[in-house]
């Protein structure tokens, strides 16, 4: 016999391909039972409408102006839209969680910088940023969550047991050489995104000033030169970062500083040398899971840290629900637990 759910939920943008992913978790998840999925383009589309792997979930598209009254809201929309409309998010639930940009900054002045300002920068004490690994205390008596963009996930999860080791404090410079899927540009990213003109490509598209390098500023407390590629898969993101140092640790030593970060994280998979096709992090062999993966080399001036996830996962819609289990009590690998696939085809 299942588990009687015990929280309920909503899913705000329940037609994008994160608020897809949020909903088949979900439906999966014991502990909770989907209210509610909006959509103002689908009103009244089946889910399975959208989302064919989801065409068992008893649920139409209904108006994100008509909120029902839930436990958790997932807010799965486009930049700008949560932030002009927390009011009436909190109003509908007592935990809200936001896979967009608009509460994952903590002051206004880096929205200035970074996006085009906030809104509603009177909430941005209020919210807790969501990558559990290097927040989690606080995430357990959150009301609004935001969650880590996914290239600055990648790259943090890469880079965050250097920083806790000291070895950023004497990196010059640090460069990160990004490659990302399609799938980062939503269902509206236009023609650049369409067969004809992403198949094959190693396309720069953010050159440099991308916009995840703030959360980098924020949460690592570094600054890096990233460029961001656009290549030839659907699901996934890859950071390879090149940590410049005048004497970089030996490999054995790199493994006791990754093993001490990461060794009782759920989600969080060394990757590094070892025997195999798959030596190295590859995002191809995470695609649907929650687990990031995690590698490293050295030169004589430099440390090599590879890292890859799903974007839609562990960049997001995962993040959001293990910041969940995490908010509301529940083991944190609760709903998360598929290991992914093998062979599998381009993710």
């Amino acid at each position: 016999m299942s588990a009687t759910p015990t929280f309920t939920a909503g899913v705000v943008g329940a037609s994008g391909y994160t608020g897809g992913e949020v909903l088949r978790l979900l439906e999966g998840h014991p502990a909770f039972e989907v209210v509610q999925a909006t959509s103002r383009e689908y009103l009244n589309k089946s889910i399975g409408h959208l989302h064919p792997n989801l065409r068992a979930l008893p649920l139409r598209f209904s108006s994100p102006d008509e909120l029902e009254s839930v436990d958790v809201l997932f807010t799965a929309t486009p930049h700008g839209v949560s932030m002009a409309n927390i009011e009436s998010y909190l109003e509908a639930a007592q935990l809200v969680i936001d896979l967009s940009a608009d509460f994952r900054l903590s002051e206004v002045a880096l929205y200035d910088t970074w996006y085009d300002g906030h809104v509603a920068p009177e909430y941005l004490s209020q919210a807790t940023y969501g990558l559990p690994e290097i927040n989690r205390e606080a995430l357990t008596d959150a009301s609004v969550i935001g969650c880590g963009g996914c290239n600055a996930t990648v790259t943090m999860l890469g880079l965050y047991p250097l920083a806790l080791s000291g070895w950023l404090d004497e990196a010059d410079p640090i460069v990160v050489d990004l490659k990302v899927g399609s799938s980062e540009g939503g269902t509206a990213s236009g023609a650049a995104a369409s067969h004809a003109e992403r198949s094959g490509i190693v396309r720069p598209y953010a050159p440099t000033k991308h916009r995840h390098e703030a959360e980098l500023e924020v949460y690592l407390d570094i600054e890096v030169s990233l460029t961001g590629h656009a290549v030839d898969m659907t699901r996934g993101a890859a950071a390879t970062c090149h940590v410049f140092v005048d004497e970089p640790p030996s490999i054995k030593e790199l493994w006791g500083i990754y093993r001490e970060a990461y060794e009782d994280e759920p989600f969080m998979r060394l990757v590094s040398g070892g025997g195999g096709i798959y030596r190295f992090p590859e995002a191809k062999v995470l695609a649907g899971t929650n687990y990031c993966d995690v590698g490293f080399a050295t030169d004589d001036d430099r440390i090599v840290v590879f890292s890859a996830l799903d974007n839609l996962m562990k960049g997001s819609a995962g993040q959001a629900v293990h910041a969940a289990n995490i908010a509301l009590g529940m083991p944190e690998t609760t709903g998360l637990e598929f290991t992914g696939l093998h062979p599998v085809g381009a993710p």
